[in-house]
């Protein structure tokens, strides 16, 4: 393939605009990894407390990822612009590997969506909230975390337990051996509230008269955010990589028909 070729410079060109997008693309993912790992909904503690946080560990490799796509799209024009062979072949072996680690985000982004079930949060919530016997440093942390995320949450969301507030009443819980039913058939932070912070009617919060506390559950508040978040690393990873193949395949073909 000559360089002075009409045909070569139009196909360089295709090349740059390719890889002109994958950075961009790349910085975009990073810019949603981040704001994804910053937690703005405070919702991490309750992953956390499952020992099982993948989907936060995705959204790391997304950052990472999204860097290197951004990088190597200026290692690619680089190359592209010089027709260099050995820039080239660093450029395709380098992509492949943050093409694998972009892969195992986007999978597990995707997959980890369905381990958010509504049993998943209530077991965590009956178990640690409110816990005053934690068996050791990290149970503590955990449980110390899960109390706080869940007096934010039913606060600020005016909502009541995973599925509503007869969670409090129906399963045995830390809660319920600490409190008496009678006082406390379900947190403070269930019942309605005025602008002071107080409950506007506190015994018929107590005793679950409509208008006074909050009847619905909070498990759509917590999960929205997760897979809303989840959804986009999975998705535009892919989206990302379906591009960076295209580019790939035709930087090797551009590659092969560079002279020596």
């Amino acid at each position: 393939m000559a360089k002075g070729e009409n045909g070569v410079r139009c196909f360089q060109g295709l090349l740059i605009m390719g890889n002109v997008v994958m950075g961009l693309c790349g910085l975009a993912l990073m810019a949603e990894c981040i704001f994804f790992v910053s937690d703005q909904h405070t919702l991490y503690p309750l992953l956390e407390a499952t020992d099982n946080d993948d989907i936060y560990g995705a959204a790391w490799i997304g950052i990472f990822t999204g860097f290197c796509f951004f990088c190597m799209s200026v290692l690619g024009i680089v190359g592209v612009l010089q027709s260099n062979r050995t820039m080239l072949v660093v450029y395709i072996c380098l992509m492949m590997i943050v093409f694998a680690f972009e892969v195992a985000s986007s999978i597990t982004a995707a997959v980890h969506r369905d381990f958010l079930t509504p049993n998943l949060f209530l077991k965590q919530m009956l178990e640690k909230y409110q816990n005053p016997e934690p068996i050791n440093n990290d149970d503590n942390w955990k449980s110390a975390g899960i109390t706080r995320t869940w007096n934010r949450l039913m606060l600020q969301n005016k909502c009541c337990g995973v599925n509503g507030p007869a969670d409090w009443q129906e399963y045995t819980s830390v809660f319920r051996t600490v409190n008496k039913d009678a006082d406390f058939p379900w947190p403070r932070q269930c019942c309605v509230m005025d602008t002071l912070g107080k409950s506007i009617n506190l015994d018929g919060c107590k005793l679950g008269v409509s208008g006074y506390y909050h009847n619905t559950g909070c498990y759509e508040t917590i999960t929205g955010p997760m897979n809303r978040h989840a959804w986009g690393v999975a998705w535009f990873g892919f989206a990302i990589l379906c591009w960076t193949t295209w580019v790939l395949l035709c930087t090797m073909f551009y590659w092969s028909r560079i002279e020596y």
